[in-house]
């Protein structure tokens, strides 16, 4: 299993990407709200996407809940760019593992030929799940709080980025989609914090896995 700077983690044994929190059509729902948010991430999205998909050559892509971001993201121009982009890849298994975000929006449109699932959905030795939570028999990756660790520096001097979070029994993911927000996750016993900057991951010390 390989943490990505690209906020996925990698599976090579099964060929599998793993990738929490798309929140497809994030901004488009805000822009329906009258709130004057910037357009654009939706491709941004899917352009970073492709680049995974490039790198990796995967055959099946888990999305680990929040897909779409509410039933107002489903704009046409959004679903046309997902269309588009489904098309791109139409060889590759998707799996979408519903999330809270998800019950709201509705499942993808059925033409795009991602097979939808409740949590917990096994594969390999994997439980993919939205909502972090322990499994009797498999180790979980989740998704669902777009978590970010604190670094800190020279006096007062901090800053947040987002991180894989995980411990014994599951690994949290950093939140995919652009305009996503995060939280800031606290120290718990056995749970260890991996920094996501720039092209590079990395675990965090000791001394700063803390808030």
């Amino acid at each position: 299993m390989h943490l990505l700077p690209e906020h996925a983690v990698w599976w090579p044994d099964g060929r599998v990407l793993f990738i929490a929190d798309l929140h497809i059509g994030k901004a488009a729902t805000y822009r329906a709200l009258g709130q004057p948010v910037p357009g654009g991430t939706t491709q941004e999205n899917l352009a970073r996407l492709d680049a995974l998909i490039a790198a990796h050559g995967p055959q099946r892509i888990v999305f680990l809940g929040d897909f779409l971001h509410a039933a107002q993201a489903r704009t046409p121009r959004v679903l046309a760019a997902l269309a588009a982009w489904r098309a791109t890849h139409a060889s590759i298994g998707m799996v979408l593992v519903r999330g809270n975000h998800d019950s709201r929006a509705g499942d993808p449109p059925a033409a795009l030929g991602i097979d939808v699932v409740d949590e917990p959905y096994l594969l390999g030795p994997f439980a993919c799940c939205h909502h972090p939570q322990a499994h009797a028999t498999h180790f979980v990756l989740a998704g669902h709080l777009h978590p970010v660790c604190r670094l800190h520096g020279p006096g007062r001097d901090s800053v947040r980025l987002p991180c894989f979070a995980s411990d014994a029994q599951q690994a949290v993911l950093p939140a995919f989609g652009e305009f996503t927000g995060g939280w800031l996750m606290e120290r718990a016993p056995g749970r260890r914090f991996y920094a996501v900057g720039g092209e590079s991951v990395w675990a965090l010390p000791p001394s700063e896995q803390e808030v």
